[in-house]
């Protein structure tokens, strides 16, 4: 598949910044229960950190340590709850969760080996297109798979699997302004790559 992007050569995700409170225990979860690896450790001025992990195919997952930085703000900054267990809504512009892409094939055996390190996933969420958006069972409807599970400082991660491609008839909802009313101009975006 090429590079759909008509005005930048996207070339995927290089790393996604965030903010821990204990950066060893941050990379102890990402090494040794994730299995990533630590390429890059930097001391920042102003005594905070900024180390970077390698989450496979040559991109990455980074963490900032400030000594005052603010503590967690759930419910505000990050979710309060696995998906499918409770409230997942947060403020704007926090960032909800990192779903890393894992092999369909493997999805089951993943959520053993996080059930048997003891991270504790909420139940697994087969995505469709039905009024609750997800199914109990895999059907061909179902579009991707997710387990969600959150790390030492309640960052909200998610490992997804893809199940079928998308197409055509996966883009039919409107986006919705800041007042909640729909766009007169109805589903945008959708002319590029039709």
């Amino acid at each position: 598949m090429g590079n759909s992007n008509t005005k930048f050569e996207l070339q995927g995700l290089c790393h996604l910044a965030l903010v821990c409170e204990d950066m060893e225990r941050t990379v102890e979860f990402y090494t040794e229960v994730l299995g990533m690896r630590l390429p890059k450790t930097i001391d920042i001025p102003g005594g905070g950190q900024h180390f970077f992990l390698d989450m496979g195919c040559e991109e990455y997952i980074a963490f900032f340590w400030f000594p005052d930085a603010p503590k967690r703000a759930p419910g505000v900054a990050s979710a309060e709850a696995l998906p499918g267990v409770g409230e997942i809504m947060t403020a704007h512009g926090s960032m909800n969760h990192v779903a890393f892409k894992v092999p369909a094939e493997k999805f089951d055996e993943y959520k053993a080996r996080l059930d048997a390190a003891g991270v504790a996933t909420g139940p697994i969420l087969n995505h469709d297109d039905s009024p609750s958006t997800v199914a109990r069972e895999m059907h061909d409807g179902v579009y991707i798979r997710s387990m969600y599970f959150f790390d030492p400082d309640g960052i909200l991660l998610e490992f997804a699997c893809w199940t079928r491609e998308l197409g055509p008839d996966d883009v039919r909802v409107a986006p919705r302004r800041a007042d909640g009313s729909y766009s007169e101009r109805g589903v945008v975006g959708t002319s590029v790559n039709a």
